[in-house]
């Protein structure tokens, strides 16, 4: 089969193949060894890094020159699929929700049209199919610790992800700083519950816990500096009470984002102080754990402008657009902060149509969307290696 004429129709195969049989978060031996089975029977060189089922695809040129790398990710979301196609997943609770089969299509196609085109390549690409993107610490920072990272260390990275909200056809960018650092605050609170019409006989975390919230977004309102943004939220409380009950312990969880990493160490140090203000206040004791996540994505300028009109070249310049900061998080952070790179969005969404959102059990991309990034990506990468 001659790639160059048949890698639309390989890609929609690959993809749905993947999205069929999703798998978790560091889980994924089947999703790996199928990429990887694609890849050798095409003759492209595989090599593992050692870290869960992270792997790269390595692409040689006929002369030495600079090394090329893009990151796709392998794991899927612990989400009962809805969205009705008849390639839906058949595990239960488990669904290619954010993309990944999207991005892993993108990058099997990718590499393969380069292999074909390897003789006519000054330096290196490296493909590098990365395990459990979705929960902390991430596959990636495992991977620029490993040996064989450290061997193909690219000079520069490309990220490529799927945008619903973007119309299919559409490319989107953002230079400099685009995606927040995301740490997870945990906080458990431990009082004397009893009878909630004798308050005066218990010392309630519930109003401890109240107070802890309302008492933290000032973290954001006067404590952050005023152009950096922040976001500090709690997305869960568990007190498991009554009515007339009040319990022993209540816990909270949420999510604290921004784009600076002093800022970050500082906002880290007042949480404790807040917390343990708080719950000194009120006699209950806490613990507080706040686990450290990703960090910020930063785009380097120049690689973006280079993407930028090689899609203003390949696509039109109405269809390339120009991408506000957001406060999502991505472990292509840890690339990113060590090697120029550029982490850039694929409109998936159709047109004239409400799209459903990322992580939703009915999310649906747009499969044009694979051609539009192949084409982009192929395109830039041959022109940056061609001798």
């Amino acid at each position: 089969m001659n790639i160059g004429d048949d890698i639309t129709k390989l890609m929609v195969e690959y993809r749905r193949h993947i999205h069929r049989y999703p798998e978790l978060s560091f889980h994924e031996e089947k999703t790996s060894s199928y990429i990887k089975d694609i890849l050798a029977k095409a003759g492209v060189r595989v090599e593992p890094f050692g870290t869960h089922q992270s792997f790269a695809a390595i692409v040689e040129g006929s002369m030495p020159g600079k090394t090329y790398g893009l990151r796709a990710e392998l794991d899927a979301l612990p989400i009962a699929e809805n969205s009705g196609v008849e390639f839906s997943s058949v595990h239960p609770g488990v669904m290619h929700a954010c993309g990944h089969d999207m991005h892993m299509a993108i990058a099997i196609g990718v590499t393969l049209s380069l292999f074909e085109k390897r003789h006519d390549l000054k330096g290196r690409f490296v493909a590098i199919f990365q395990s459990g993107e979705e929960i902390l610490p991430g596959g990636a920072l495992a991977i620029t610790q490993s040996p064989l990272f450290k061997e193909l260390k690219p000079d520069a990275m490309f990220g490529v992800h799927v945008l619903p909200e973007l119309e299919v056809g559409k490319v989107g960018l953002c230079p400099g700083k685009y995606m927040a650092s995301g740490d997870e605050v945990y906080i458990v609170l431990k009082g004397r519950g009893g009878h909630a019409a004798l308050p005066h006989l218990i010392n309630d975390p519930v109003v401890c816990a109240s107070e802890i919230i309302l008492s933290l977004q000032t973290l954001v309102s006067r404590k952050a500096p005023a152009l950096i943004p922040t976001v500090l939220s709690f997305g869960k409380i568990e007190a498991n009470g009554a009515t007339n009950i009040i319990p022993d312990e209540v816990t909270i969880a949420g999510t604290f984002r921004t784009f600076d990493e002093t800022w970050r160490a500082k906002a880290h140090h007042l949480i404790h102080e807040i917390v343990s203000g708080v719950a000194k206040s009120h006699g209950i004791d806490c613990r507080l754990e706040i686990r450290q996540g990703y960090p910020s994505i930063y785009n380097n300028p120049e690689l973006t402008q280079v993407l930028k009109s090689k899609a203003a070249e390949l696509l039109g310049s109405n269809m390339v657009v120009d991408l506000e900061p957001r406060m999502t998080t991505d472990d292509f952070a840890f690339f990113s902060n060590i090697i120029p790179s550029v982490f850039f969005r694929i409109g998936t969404g159709y047109p004239n149509a409400s799209n459903p959102q990322l992580h939703r059990n009915n999310f649906n991309p747009s499969e044009e969307a694979l051609t539009v990034a192949h084409k982009l990506l192929f395109n830039a990468i041959f022109s940056l290696l061609h001798k």
